[in-house]
């Protein structure tokens, strides 16, 4: 027999897929960067984006700003997993080392904190060999509004 806490995390577990599938249906940025969504549990999401030629600076690298995106994007969904619209409040990154065109890069994104209508996310974005390229701490705040239907079994 499963217990309540068993259901109760199944329940929210269904509810940050169908919240990260309903974001992800109006998320033109994301998709035209390429990235792609590799998981997604309540107050945690991993996307990843290979690296285009068309996204490396004058360095011959990616562009921080995309390695920025691909964070921001994984903080997005890990704080949108609960019906609440959230939005970023604050954001910084640390860059650790350079990522060439080519390279697939992962963001995991983990809720480090919960309260009232703010949150603290800390992403960390790897490379292909799992070496750490960057590091990214977003704090969100919710807004009005939710992302399923009202309508919606998994709403209410």
């Amino acid at each position: 027999m499963e217990s309540r806490e068993a259901r109760s995390g199944a329940a929210a577990q269904t509810m940050a897929q169908a919240c990260a599938a309903a974001m992800w249906h109006d998320d033109r940025a994301s998709k035209a960067l390429g990235m792609s969504i590799q998981r997604v549990a309540p107050g945690e999401a991993v996307l990843a984006m290979t690296v285009r030629p068309d996204m490396t600076n004058g360095h011959d690298i990616c562009h921080g700003g995309f390695i920025f995106t691909l964070a921001d994007s994984a903080f997005a969904f890990a704080c949108n997993s609960y019906n609440q619209r959230a939005v970023a409040q604050q954001c910084a990154v640390t860059f650790i080392r350079a990522v060439a065109a080519g390279e697939t890069l992962t963001a995991h994104a983990i809720e480090r904190s919960k309260a009232g209508r703010g949150g603290i996310y800390d992403v960390t974005v790897r490379d292909s060999k799992n070496v750490v390229v960057a590091e990214f701490r977003g704090h969100s705040r919710t807004i009005s509004g939710e992302l399923l239907p009202p309508n919606s079994t998994l709403a209410q």
